[in-house]
């Protein structure tokens, strides 16, 4: 049990630094934005694409984010069965192990989703940009 709450742990610290990448993502897109309009610039196709891109890193992390709690979730229910019953952790490992390779595929087809590698199965997926 001391593994699942290093892991657990481990997790909660990957999730706060995301958190905290998103803010620092959100004030450089706020200074950035303060900086072109004190200055009369206006957003050539480059800046949009860069904008578009820290959008994209923002939702990655978010989707990161959503997968690491997925796992906690299940993590926490492992650990709790594995307190109350051994019979119901054994069954509880292995819909832990399932939840996770769900987990796993979702954040797989985010990843391909939002990389600028858009299949025809995703055509109709639009990046969410401001």
């Amino acid at each position: 049990m001391m593994m699942l709450e290093s892991i657990d742990e481990l997790l909660s610290h990957i999730k706060d630094v995301q958190l905290d990448v998103i803010e620092l993502s959100s004030e450089s897109l706020m200074k950035m934005s303060a900086f072109m309009e004190k200055n009369g610039l206006e957003i050539d196709e480059d800046i949009s694409t860069a904008l578009q891109y820290q959008d994209i890193i923002t939702q990655q992390l978010n989707a990161t984010i959503e997968a690491i709690e997925s796992m906690k979730q299940s993590i926490d229910m492992f650990s709790h069965a594995f307190k109350s019953d051994e019979g119901l952790a054994q069954q509880s490992i292995v819909k832990l192990q399932e939840k996770l390779q769900v987990t796993l595929k979702e954040a797989k087809e985010k990843k391909s989703r939002f990389s600028g590698k858009h299949s025809a199965e995703h055509a109709d997926d639009e990046i969410e940009f401001f």
